[in-house]
């Protein structure tokens, strides 16, 4: 590893715990609600992917603090360490959001070619990381029609969030990011196929969300959306 990386991964760190103390800080200091707080890092953690697009030049070493956190959340998770992450009635959904960002990043991510596909990678880990935290947000404060998949309670509102917020970032995602600095060997998309792209994709996140069970949605959220992007550029 060169002396960038060990920089990289000491930034990624930081952040994280920065951003555990931010949410446990706002939990034990201003009572703020653990659903809150909870979705703060969730969102904070989605939008590091660009941090690690930006301080790192090799995909192996870029992955490290995502993959690390698998078993970092999993401990957090069972001994309910972190009060602003998890509660007793928590699922093990941080564990699988670090698994998602782990398998995306690790199959799609070239930054040394000959092809980038990390913008699949990243459109999807946005769909999770946006659509499916104001779908829970929203949801629980305006969520006044259910309606029930399984086990799983789900509100048209939480859902319609889902999808505006899914296809709003999934788009921003494959306009902005191929091409960029962030990611220069990756084939960009026109505005319109961008467009059509993030509307299919996020029709399929939010479908992928109303069925999955409590927890699970920080897996099958974005890598169907993912799944999605990838076939659709296969015909692009």
């Amino acid at each position: 590893m060169t002396n960038n990386d060990f920089i990289g991964l000491a930034i990624s760190y930081v952040y994280a715990i920065g951003l555990l103390v931010i949410g446990e800080g706002l939990r034990r200091l201003f009572g703020v609600k653990p659903d809150f707080t909870r979705k703060l890092i969730h969102i904070g953690a989605g939008m590091w992917a660009f941090g690690v697009l930006l301080l790192f030049n090799h995909w192996e070493i870029g992955i490290i603090p995502f993959a690390s956190f698998i078993g970092l959340n999993y401990l957090f998770y069972r001994y309910r360490i972190i009060g602003a992450m998890d509660t007793q009635d928590s699922s093990p959904g941080t564990v699988y959001f670090a698994i998602s960002v782990t398998l995306l990043f690790g199959l799609l991510w070239r930054p040394d070619g000959p092809v980038d596909s990390v913008a699949i990678a990243v459109a999807g880990i946005m769909a999770m990381t946006w659509g499916d935290a104001l779908a829970a947000l929203i949801g629980r404060r305006f969520g006044q029609h259910k309606y029930q998949v399984g086990n799983s309670v789900r509100s048209w509102e939480g859902s319609a969030a889902m999808f505006v917020a899914s296809t709003v970032v999934i788009f921003l995602v494959l306009l902005l990011l191929p091409g960029s600095s962030l990611s220069p060997l990756a084939k960009p998309f026109s505005l319109a196929w961008a467009l059509l792209t993030a509307v299919i994709t996020a029709t399929f996140a939010t479908l992928a969300e109303a069925v999955s069970p409590h927890g699970t949605d920080n897996l099958s959220v974005p890598l169907v959306a993912a799944g999605v992007v990838w076939v659709i550029m296969q015909g692009f």
